[in-house]
C-alpha cells in the first residue's frame, strides 16, 4: 500500500501556491517515516515535509514545480 505525499492544508495561511525548492532523498531512494523529506517555499518563507510513512520514495513533482495546498507530489511504497 502506497502513502501519498501531499502539500498539508494548514501550513501557511491563504491560498497562495507553493514552489518546490529541494528534495532531501532521491527519486527511488529509501526513506524513514517522519525523516525531513522536501522543501517548499511559499513567499519567502521555507518549509519542510516529512515522510508520512517508511518505504520507497517515488517522486512526481520536480525541483522548480508550482504547486497548491493538497496537491500529491510523490508517494512511498
Amino acid at each position: 500500500m502506497s502513502a501519498e505525499i501531499l502539500i498539508p492544508e494548514n501550513l501557511w495561511e491563504g491560498d497562495d501556491q507553493c514552489v518546490i525548492t529541494n528534495w532531501l532523498a532521491p527519486d527511488e531512494g529509501l526513506v524513514q517515516q517522519g525523516a525531513p523529506l522536501v522543501e517548499i517555499m511559499v513567499e519567502k518563507a521555507q518549509f519542510e515535509i516529512a515522510a508520512p510513512s517508511s518505504g520507497t520514495l517515488s517522486i512526481e513533482a520536480d525541483i522548480d514545480d508550482v504547486v497548491s495546498k493538497g496537491d500529491m507530489i510523490g508517494s512511498i511504497e
